[in-house]
């Protein structure tokens, strides 16, 4: 990936650790649930994107897994940890059997295109 991330020889070791410790806890729950689930959906309450993915993923007859991480006043500390494992900085995350797909906006267009079944091994 060409995401420019601060060299780790320029992080301090405390730094590092704390970087690396930062809710992994958050972190490895998402990693566990999206080699689990061939549909996963991170998101937070009352952000109407996530809310868009959920009904599109229903409308299309996709089954899929949701995991919620607070709202817009809440939990905004494991999100960042999300945000900071993942690369992709919004809500939702939708993960297609392990791998990070993108959001509302890519994932409504993998479903348009016919993709997302073809994704999932589906005719």
């Amino acid at each position: 990936m060409s995401r420019t991330t601060l060299d780790e020889t320029r992080v301090h070791t405390t730094a590092r650790e704390k970087i690396t410790n930062w809710h992994a806890d958050i972190v490895h729950n998402v990693q566990a649930a999206a080699t689990s689930n061939n549909i996963l959906v991170v998101g937070m309450a009352q952000n109407p994107f996530v809310r868009r993915a959920r009904a599109a993923l229903k409308e299309a007859q996709q089954p899929f897994h949701y995991l919620e991480y607070g709202s817009y006043l809440s939990q905004w500390k494991p999100r960042l940890a999300l945000k900071m494992w993942s690369g992709w900085p919004t809500f939702p995350m939708v993960f297609v059997r392990g791998v990070l797909v993108g959001g509302y906006s890519e994932l409504k267009a993998l479903i348009d295109s016919g993709e997302l079944k073809r994704m999932l091994g589906e005719p």
